[in-house]
């Protein structure tokens, strides 16, 4: 699977390592990164400490640069490059539905349909699953500005949307990493073992852990 892949995307929540995997997949592959950048997003901060007032901008914010990112995506793709990015644009309303309102989501729903560029198709999803205990603690320790407030709560929330998400997710193949005993991250053993699983894999979803 892992040699035909074109575009390849690591997904997950908040802390589980998706941005970090995404760069050493594509330093490996060869690939082009197309990563977010929350760090771009003015709302973000905001967000975090006043949810309800701010959740609507943020969304909105990361709207726009996820498609600017898809359409840069699709091109180097037609140019011939293999791309490793850190979402897909499908997860939007996932977030829209935990952090809006009723009516607020509604107006999200129509500037995504008008927003939203034509379906890139990922050829392999890779989902990293971790406990939101373990996220809360990679969260802090990588000590963000903007994610200070961040609760447990929400990753909570958030860990069990991705959940419920990836587990009816029939739009590409995927692969999903148990992240609590496997650190593809930082540790070399694992991310080569996981490597190897990739290259070898045949079907349409597999689940790797050691346990």
């Amino acid at each position: 699977m892992l040699d035909k892949a074109q575009y390849i995307v690591v997904e997950g929540p908040i802390g589980a390592g998706k941005t970090s995997l995404a760069r050493r997949l594509a330093q490996r592959l060869n690939g082009d990164l197309v990563l977010e950048q929350p760090e771009m997003n003015p709302f973000l901060g905001r967000f975090y400490a006043e949810r309800e007032r701010w959740a609507l901008a943020t969304q909105i914010e990361f709207l726009f640069q996820r498609a600017d990112l898809l359409t840069q995506a699709a091109a180097r793709l037609e140019a011939g490059h293999r791309v490793v990015g850190d979402f897909i644009l499908e997860k939007d309303p996932l977030f829209a539905s935990l952090n809006l309102t009723e009516d607020e989501a509604k107006l999200y729903e129509r500037v995504f349909q008008q927003l939203r560029p034509a379906p890139l198709k990922p050829d392999l999803v890779i989902y990293l699953q971790a406990q939101p205990e373990t996220l809360i603690e990679r969260v802090r320790k990588r000590g963000l500005d903007a994610e200070r407030k961040i609760t447990e709560g929400y990753l909570a929330t958030v860990s069990e949307r991705y959940a419920r998400f990836f587990h009816d997710y029939q739009a590409a193949p995927l692969f999903v990493i148990n992240a609590e005993v496997l650190n593809p991250v930082e540790e070399d053993d694992d991310f080569e073992l996981i490597l190897q699983r990739l290259q070898a894999m045949r079907g349409y979803r597999e689940y790797f852990s050691y346990a």
